[in-house]
């Protein structure tokens, strides 16, 4: 069984800066949504709604840092594929 995931300090503070941006594309809100929704409920996993708007946000050039961690975290939290 793997550990729960959660996320971090660092990673929910710059989700919420990424919420609370008004220059912020939807896909970048959506991740951080996501990341910021799992800071305190390790029982929770993302979407896979949100784990794509996420899997964009980190390949776009143009994503700021605080996005880009928000997004890193989301995507962290996704539930694998595999059998375990």
């Amino acid at each position: 069984m793997t550990k729960a995931k959660m996320t971090g300090a660092k990673a929910a503070s710059s989700a919420s800066k990424t919420l609370t941006s008004s220059a912020t594309a939807p896909k970048s809100k959506t991740a951080a949504g996501s990341a910021l929704s799992q800071a305190k409920a390790p029982q929770k996993v993302t979407s896979p709604k949100a784990a794509t708007a996420a899997s964009k946000v980190l390949r776009d050039g143009r994503t700021s840092k605080e996005s880009k961690a928000a997004a890193g975290s989301a995507l962290a939290q996704k539930p694998s594929k595999g059998k375990e």
